[in-house]
């Protein structure tokens, strides 16, 4: 569901509304849970993480078109490299700013946790059915995504120049050059690739 780069140029503006649809790091989060379970197991029962690995996402992308009814001008899928990713993205191609704030973005509490106890940056960590998204409106598309049973959210703004501001709290800084996905950093390449093939496999079966 990528759009091509020239498709994008332009179709952000400063002042559009940024918004997240769906949780982040999910399939992170479900990998961390089967490949970090030992540890995990010293703070959370068997049955809490065994619910996490076998969570299931609802899936953002079929509701693309309704999210370009209600105005969304321009999107990223957020994926490898979590949602900062698909934010430094997004904003990089279409040649804009941002201003956003981390706390706005939809995050589970269980991703919260194992993240917490695993080390990982949830905001790095890698993400399945979510989009990033810019529309004049983004009220709008929260609204639908919550009678779709979507978590959203409007975290922030689209600016002009280039720079791309993060709020956390007080404290405001600025959004660094995408680094390795969390996963992979905790992992490695070859465990992380190979339990993020298995919740594929486990989604292609429901």
């Amino acid at each position: 569901i990528k759009m091509l780069e020239d498709e994008r140029k332009g179709l952000m503006q400063p002042g559009q509304d940024l918004v997240v649809a769906g949780l982040i790091g999910r399939p992170g989060t479900m990998a961390l849970a089967k490949g970090c379970r030992e540890e995990l197991s010293r703070w959370f029962s068997q049955s809490y993480i065994k619910g996490i690995t076998e969570s299931r996402e609802t899936e953002v992308s079929r509701h693309l078109n309704d999210f370009r009814e209600l105005g969304a001008a321009a999107f990223e899928p957020a994926g490898q490299g979590g949602i900062l990713k698909a934010i430094w993205d997004l904003t990089g191609t279409c040649g804009v700013g941002a201003v956003f704030w981390l706390r706005r973005i939809p995050v589970g509490q269980d991703t919260i946790e194992v993240c917490e106890r695993c080390g990982a940056n949830p905001y790095r960590l890698w993400c399945g059915s979510c989009l990033v998204m810019a529309a004049e409106n983004g009220g709008r598309i929260v609204e639908t995504c919550e009678s779709l049973g979507i978590p959203a959210a409007v975290i922030g703004q689209v600016t002009g120049g280039i720079a791309r501001e993060m709020r956390h709290g007080e404290e405001t800084g600025y959004l660094e050059r995408p680094k390795e996905d969390e996963l992979i950093r905790i992992l490695g390449q070859e465990q992380a690739s190979e339990l993020l093939r298995g919740e594929e496999r486990a989604e292609s079966e429901v």
